[in-house]
């Protein structure tokens, strides 16, 4: 139970508010006086690059104008050392914030109200005694965005004092962006910015946090990184950065962000110390920045993801996107490399685009002609030589894409490049599918939902290059083995926690060459209790579907395999019409999906004694062994 604040005053930095002395971006001072006549006073700390305080400033705009004919006053106090007057007076005109926006210079208020975080709140009554203190809502958190708040703290904590009612709920967590204060320098340290901080920053965080990229602010000035370093420490800690989810105890990745445990060590002994500065007349280069795209050179076609630019809402949940573009492709075509880039990178959480026959619905349909995606921070890593994709002749393309506001209307229209590869240079055919399992059913509340899916058995010579797993806000964790033939399993990655915010392709290192008849078997963990704060509704039961209150699990992965001589070169063996293929394609998509349905086990096996009688001739039809037994690969191989 959380203490009343007049009864813990030390742990709320005192309970009155005895002075306020601070210039706001146009310079005019603001006194305590000023507010004499303002019944309640709402005093919200705030910071100009934390993704929170940008979509809660809107927020607490509302409130202002509701709640001002009742005598109540809302003030903003940016108290981050790194922002600037300047920096404000632009926060405050994007933002369209009309309430008072001061500067603390120093941390001197943050340090008087022993405030933490931004943002967060403190409401004082009438006699500028404090009644509340904490979170404006529980609508947005770190990693995760509901579609409204289940608990209004601020908006009820006013409503409580206006009545002459008690706070009922005094002082609730805050979540957010650690305050950036000056800090006391400690002399003589060993680890300085120039001396190793920079180089650790630069390549293990300057690609995404650097101006016109993903991350909500820049670590590539000292000014700028001094004063995120208490929040750099605790998210290094906590594991959410650099974003990287795969356990180290398994194959090794092409593409791993994790930091190494010196590099940890030395940032905490940096933040501990003060952050001293050092010399920084000698810093390392910055990763090379892309401009445009990152393919090897300039795409053969570009397809654009919306047919228009699209609006994105300033706050709130918006709901997946899908597009459908048919890109005209009269024969087959090899896809040496290909790049989704997001028009505007603040805002596209991440898009993924599937090749599938026209007329083919999303969703599951779609699931196993995956082509590429895009995630924040994602660097295009190129195939092994010879290695392409094929794209079949009619083919349309479909595109998945979450967009996440941030506080201000923003548009975006995003791209896909593709560089196509001369036939006759292939040597290896990358083929991309999945293990998954569609038969989800969540019950309420339940914390450790366990499934697992198995995928079509890898023909001879295959090699496994990457996997990308897919669920949604209640996945927990999802790992991947690797089962032979005759049952021995190995385990190829595993992901402790799951984190849906970073939809990343693990690359592995090298090309793991596979047993024929072997498969990839997925287990996946959800949490769709009250203790999973990305949870949008702990009281309903979760199926398979498309949106982030639905669920999936989708174990992609890519491999390769050789080409046949009368492959090469770009022979291909006799083709069914364009409308035949489709039709076939189709059909056999809706025959594996009814299979999985009735495969209650997921062994990929199906008995025909299991199988409905009205069912029967299709079954006698694909299995092609007669033995009774229908598997998953009789299935996929049908014609």
């Amino acid at each position: 139970m959380l203490p009343t604040l007049a009864n813990d005053p030390a742990a709320t930095g005192g309970t009155s508010l005895e002075r306020i002395d601070l210039i706001d971006f146009r310079g005019r001072t603001w006194k305590l006086d000023d507010f004499q006549s303002d019944s309640l006073l709402v005093v919200a700390m705030l910071g100009t690059e934390c993704p929170l305080a940008k979509l809660y400033a809107i927020r607490l705009g509302e409130i202002q104008q509701q709640y001002e004919s009742q005598s109540v006053r809302v003030i903003g106090v940016m108290s981050n050392r790194q922002d600037s007057l300047e920096e404000i007076a632009s926060f405050a005109k994007r933002q369209n914030i009309e309430f008072p926006l001061l500067k603390d210079a120093g941390n001197r208020f943050a340090d008087q109200v022993a405030a933490e975080r931004t943002p967060e709140v403190f409401v004082y009554d009438a006699d500028r005694e404090l009644r509340y203190r904490g979170r404006i809502d529980d609508q947005y958190g770190i990693g995760y965005i509901r579609d409204e708040p289940r608990r209004h703290d601020l908006r009820s904590a006013l409503d409580e004092l206006i009545s002459g009612r008690e706070v009922s709920l005094p002082q609730t967590d805050t979540v957010g962006c650690i305050i950036g204060r000056t800090k006391k320098v400690a002399e003589h340290s060993d680890v300085t910015y120039g001396g190793q901080v920079a180089e650790i920053l630069r390549k293990r965080c300057a690609e995404c946090h650097r101006d016109g990229e993903i991350a909500p602010f820049s670590l590539t000035d000292y000014d700028e990184v001094v004063g995120w370093s208490d929040m750099m420490a605790e998210v290094v800690r906590e594991g959410r950065m650099p974003p990287w989810h795969a356990s180290g105890d398994h194959l090794p990745f092409a593409n791993d962000r994790m930091m190494s445990d010196e590099e940890k060590e030395t940032l905490y002994a940096w933040v501990d110390a003060g952050s001293p500065k050092g010399d920084a007349s000698d810093l390392p280069p910055l990763p090379e920045k892309v401009a445009g795209w990152q393919l090897p050179r300039e795409p053969d076609l570009v397809v654009p993801v919306s047919p228009e630019r699209i609006k994105i809402p300033a706050t709130g949940e918006v709901r997946y996107q899908y597009y459908r573009v048919d890109p005209k492709l009269d024969k087959d075509v090899w896809i040496e490399a290909a790049e989704l880039k997001p028009g505007n990178r603040e805002v596209v959480h991440h898009i993924l685009a599937f090749a599938a026959p026209k007329g083919t619905r999303g969703g599951l349909d779609a699931a196993r002609g995956f082509l590429v995606g895009y995630v924040p921070g994602a660097r295009l890593e190129l195939a092994p030589k010879g290695h392409a994709k094929r794209i079949p002749a009619g083919s349309e393309l479909i595109f998945q894409v979450h967009y996440t506001p941030i506080g201000t209307e923003q548009q975006d229209q995003s791209s896909l490049g593709i560089c196509f590869a001369d036939p006759e240079s292939i040597t290896h055919e990358i083929v991309t599918t999945s293990a998954l399992q569609t038969r989800l059913n969540i019950p309420p509340g339940e914390a450790n939902y366990k499934t697992s899916g198995t995928s079509p058995r890898f023909p001879a010579e295959a090699t496994l290059l990457s996997m990308s797993p897919h669920m949604h806000v209640r996945g927990k964790s999802f790992r991947y083995e690797l089962e032979t033939a005759t049952g021995k399993r190995t385990m190829l990655m595993d992901i402790p926690h799951y984190d849906f915010n970073w939809q990343t392709t693990y690359v592995l290192q090298d090309p793991l060459a596979v047993p024929t008849g072997s498969r990839i078997v997925c287990t996946a963990t959800y949490d769709n209790s009250e203790g999973n704060l990305n949870n949008p509704d702990p009281t309903a039961t979760v199926r398979w579907g498309d949106q982030t209150w639905d669920e999936m699990m989708i174990g992609y992965y890519h491999y390769a395999v050789p080409l046949s001589e009368q492959e090469r070169g770009g022979v291909q063996k006799p083709e069914m019409t364009l409308r035949e293929r489709a039709q076939a394609l189709i059909r056999n998509a809706a025959r594996l999906q009814k299979f999985e349905q009735l495969d209650s086990d997921g062994d990929g096996k199906l008995a025909r004694s299991d199988t409905p009688k009205k069912l029967y001739g299709v079954f006698d039809d694909l299995d092609a062994n007669g033995d009774g037994v229908l598997t998953r690969q009789e299935v996929e191989s049908a014609p």
